[in-house]
């Protein structure tokens, strides 16, 4: 596809996690906004323009969110939404109160929020985007929630147990960065 339509960019980066994956597109890219989003595309691709203007005027950043009005979630087994309540309260506790869907893998940035913030980011596993919306809240961003459709996806490559459990201790040195003043 990229030999046919220059708008879309082959990037060959190191194994480095789907952080540093998302770091190095999110800064290679020369666009005004800038969208990432799940690789199982559980979001519908035509929810894509509520992240953007004119729909959204002067948002530096679009989270999209599986909670609260508007929010649909379809076929999502029970014991997968108390894990990520779980996870998300660990979230709020300790890094973004108020952010009720911090893991909701779609979410636009700005050009000038992703030059100010992804060269500071230094997780490259899953917990990368809870490092770089506290990062922007430090900044003085503003987070907007936009609430989607969401289709769980059975063929998730997330293990429930191994990756919670490595999200939880990238959290945590998110968390000790900020203490030990490691954030500039």
């Amino acid at each position: 596809m990229a030999a046919d339509e220059e708008r879309v960019v082959l990037q060959r980066e190191p194994h480095r996690g789907k952080g540093g994956a998302v770091k190095a597109g999110m800064l290679a890219s020369p666009a005004e906004y800038r969208f990432l989003c799940d690789a199982d595309f559980s979001m519908p691709v035509d929810e894509v323009s509520r992240f953007l203007p004119p729909y959204l005027e002067g948002v530096d950043i679009a989270i999209g969110t599986r909670e609260g009005p508007g929010a649909v979630r379809v076929g999502e087994p029970e014991s997968r939404h108390v894990m990520g309540r779980v996870f998300n309260t660990v979230i709020q506790t300790l890094l973004l109160p108020g952010v009720a869907d911090s893991q909701c893998g779609f979410k636009c940035f700005s050009a000038k929020a992703v030059d100010e913030l992804f060269d500071r980011v230094t997780i490259d596993g899953f917990a990368f985007d809870v490092e770089v919306l506290f990062l922007a809240r430090k900044a003085g961003y503003r987070i907007v929630d936009v609430p989607i459709t969401w289709h769980y996806m059975d063929a998730s490559k997330v293990s429930p147990v191994r990756d919670t459990i490595g999200m939880v201790n990238e959290v945590l040195r998110i968390r000790r960065n900020y203490v030990l003043g490691k954030y500039r």
